[in-house]
């Protein structure tokens, strides 16, 4: 069993670490192609592209021209440290133990429109590149041609490694677009998260996305391998609604008072 997760837009380089343990992003080739062709833009090319402010683009061009093919303690930090978005509130992956990390890194890979796939502990440096920006480059007008079937073909070849050929997918539908369903060897299970809001069940953006994370923490914390374990997620409300699921969805709901 396999999860993946996406990354965040927002990234702490700041924190303490809390492990020396770390790894090398397979894709380093690629996304040296990739920041090549961003180094060639200006800020005002990049707020353009990638709708941000002129105040993010500076930034990004900054960190795209310090951008190095190697990877130190000093210009880079394990992924699963750096993303600090809504989800990884939720996953808070500074307080998971040495063996939690440890099934992090075997289960869990974040889908990144620079990186391709990184692993929890894989090495990142700064970046703002999201999937669905369309960057023409070599391989076509966009990241999803840019990376082909190379992120499709990769998650295969983890999961041949495991007994229960099952991905669970907790990444955006943007994010998701990368991996080509009919070229996985695998079955796919995608968990919603409902709140109750205005007399009915409905996906609210913020408690959803902090849910994915709160869900990869309890397959951290419980070393989940089973897929059907994680129906038993139950983290601050969320319940699992076995009639408003599928075999390919499965759906959690809370309702809150107040």
């Amino acid at each position: 069993m396999l999860i993946v997760l996406s990354p965040a837009k927002t990234l702490d380089y700041d924190t303490p670490l809390t492990t020396d343990e770390h790894t090398l992003p397979d894709f380093i080739d690629d996304a040296s192609e990739l920041v090549d062709i961003l180094k060639q833009r200006s800020p005002a090319d990049l707020s353009a592209l990638m709708g941000i402010s002129d105040a993010l683009a500076v930034l990004n061009v900054t960190r795209y021209a310090e951008w190095s093919r190697k990877f130190t303690k000093k210009n880079a930090r394990p992924a699963i440290l750096a993303f600090n978005g809504d989800v990884y509130e939720g996953l808070a992956a500074r307080s998971l133990t040495s063996r939690q990390l440890g099934y992090a890194q075997s289960h869990l890979r974040i889908l990144s429109g620079l990186y391709g796939v990184l692993r929890p502990l894989d090495l990142m440096q700064p970046y703002r590149l999201e999937m669905g920006t369309r960057l023409a480059n070599g391989r076509g007008k966009d990241l999803y041609a840019f990376w082909g079937a190379r992120v499709t073909e990769t998650l295969n070849k983890e999961l041949a490694a495991h007994k229960r050929k099952v991905l669970v997918n907790l990444a955006s539908e943007e994010y998701f677009k990368v991996v080509k369903p009919k070229q996985l060897d695998a079955e796919v299970v995608t968990p919603v998260f409902e709140d109750w809001k205005g007399g009915k069940y409905k996906i609210i953006s913020f408690h959803a996305k902090r849910a994915r994370g709160l869900m990869a923490r309890f397959a951290a914390a419980k070393g989940v391998t089973q897929p059907e374990k994680l129906k038993e997620f139950d983290a601050e409300g969320y319940a699992y609604d076995v009639r408003a699921s599928t075999a390919q969805q499965w759906v959690f709901r809370r309702r809150t008072e107040g």
